[in-house]
């Protein structure tokens, strides 16, 4: 008797055990098994093209004031930071620009762009014009252009791209005759055909020549040599009819030419804000068509 009921003890306690054991929850099934498949890695996000801070590179003096006056408030409103990085030189502000460490820069011609690009294969482009201060004549002892005599001395830049701009001027103003089918961008002393006034040019290194304005009768200066030495473009006795390929332009990347930021950049430019700085700040400019 006792060993039968020892043994219906063990076969119930054995029972209650299959039962519990049949009780466990299973284990949750994962995500992959719910839905068949395995993991997958999430999409990358596509890049954005919120971009917030935008350097800028110019050379000292105007073209970094007009961005300083009047482009940076604009786009500081639009949410941007503007840094303005100045240059002293013509070389790095393009290769910057190439590798990155600027956004766009404000300092040259598109002749110059096209002709650094190319020979340093890089991929930059020009996005617009910008007012542009040209190249002028200035004068401590002469009211007038109409004042020039036999044998005076005119002081003129002595680089080729510079130096062609003034004789082209000076044949404007009658005191010389270059040699027909000359090449505007590339006419030289050698060009002259007739001293019509007899006059005498010294050739100078561009950045002395406001410095030459206490010996010289009149000196052909360069816009941006003139405002850093204290002189107004309004004081130049004539100034240059600056055509399309001497107007200064703001470069940038080709590959940013469709982003945002470039755009807001160029509508800053073109803004009636802008133009207003450049009316009262910048008086003396050549405009770009669109603030004609």
């Amino acid at each position: 008797m006792k060993k039968t009921l020892s043994l219906l003890i063990t076969l119930i306690l054995f029972t209650l055990m299959l039962a519990a054991c049949g009780q466990e929850k299973a284990p949750e099934p994962s995500a992959d098994s719910k839905t068949g498949g395995s993991s997958q890695p999430s999409s990358p996000s596509k890049p954005s093209d919120e971009k917030k801070e935008i350097t800028f590179g110019a050379t000292a003096g105007p073209y970094s004031d007009q961005i300083k006056l009047g482009i940076q408030p604009i786009l500081e409103k639009k949410g941007y930071k503007v840094k303005i990085v100045e240059f002293n030189d013509y070389i790095q502000p393009n290769l910057s620009l190439a590798d990155g460490s600027l956004d766009a820069n404000v300092f040259q011609h598109i002749i110059y762009l096209k002709n650094f690009a190319t020979d340093r294969k890089l991929d930059l482009i020009d996005l617009d014009k910008v007012p542009t201060a040209p190249i002028g004549i200035y004068s401590r002892k002469h009211k007038s252009l109409d004042e020039v005599t036999e044998n005076s001395k005119v002081a003129l830049p002595n680089d080729p791209a510079n130096q062609a701009r003034a004789l082209v001027m000076m044949e404007q103003f009658g005191w010389i005759k270059l040699k027909d089918g000359y090449d505007p961008i590339k006419v030289s002393e050698k060009d002259v055909a007739e001293y019509i006034k007899k006059i005498k040019l010294l050739p100078i290194e561009a950045a002395q020549l406001p410095r030459s304005l206490d010996d010289a009768d009149y000196s052909f200066i360069n816009g941006n040599f003139a405002l850093a030495s204290g002189l107004s473009l309004t004081e130049a006795l004539g100034l240059e009819k600056t055509p399309d390929q001497y107007m200064n332009l703001i470069a940038i990347k080709a590959a940013d030419k469709d982003k945002t930021f470039v755009k807001d950049i160029l509508e800053a430019y073109k803004s009636a804000e802008f133009k207003q700085v450049t009316e009262t700040k910048f008086q003396g400019f050549v405009k770009p068509d669109y603030q004609k």
